[in-house]
């Protein structure tokens, strides 16, 4: 804030603005909630019922209350990652706030500013599945974790294509021509130069 004295009165200018973080989130494309986040109270209903915030550090009350503060330093915590999008946030907030779309879009800033790196490398799996066979796959980097949370998993994978074509299912696989056209579709938008940026990064 800057006082500037001018003819004997004083004009108070305003030059760094704490809601501009809040605005830049306001109007992105990803948030359907039309000013609900200027209206928190910070009742904490969102962290109260967010499956993340019970098992990790992760608090979305403290993360609009930093938002709304104009705290960039957020779109370098390590916990916003630990939210998976359940909506549950989103379903319970009395004001109409949606901290999941505001995590999703603090995710994006923090990627396109190419502060998320680190985080986004083991998911690349991901990524490359799309772009290579046209459907989401598991990266092989989580089978170990997944095959101990979920006994039989591994040997359910490995039957996949035994038991889809027993149910009469067909190949999971999409036809070459649809793998082609998604491939073609993500290289024009971008999307490969974004993973092979983040893979290298740092290399």
């Amino acid at each position: 804030m800057k006082n500037s004295k001018s003819n004997n009165t004083y004009e108070i200018k305003i030059e760094d603005s704490p809601l501009s973080l809040a605005e830049d989130i306001i109007n992105d494309i990803k948030f359907s909630k039309e000013k609900g986040l200027l209206k928190c109270v910070q009742c904490g209903m969102c962290t109260s019922t967010c499956p993340a915030a019970q098992h990790s550090n992760y608090n979305p009350r403290d993360m609009i209350e930093r938002v709304l503060e104009g705290d960039k330093t957020i779109l370098e915590d390590d916990d916003i990652w630990n939210c998976f999008y359940c909506y549950t946030c989103h379903s319970i907030c009395p004001v109409g706030n949606s901290a999941c779309e505001i995590n999703q879009i603090l995710k994006q800033i923090s990627i396109s500013e190419g502060k998320a790196d680190e985080k986004l490398k083991p998911f690349l799996g991901f990524a490359d599945s799309y772009y290579s066979m046209a459907i989401g796959a598991i990266p092989s980097n989580f089978f170990e974790e997944i095959s101990e949370d979920v006994p039989g998993w591994w040997d359910f994978r490995m039957k996949l294509e035994d038991i889809r074509e027993e149910l009469g299912l067909g190949t999971i696989s999409p036809p070459q021509e649809v793998v082609d056209e998604v491939s073609t579709l993500l290289d024009k938008c971008g999307f490969k130069k974004c993973i092979d940026k983040i893979r290298e990064a740092d290399e």
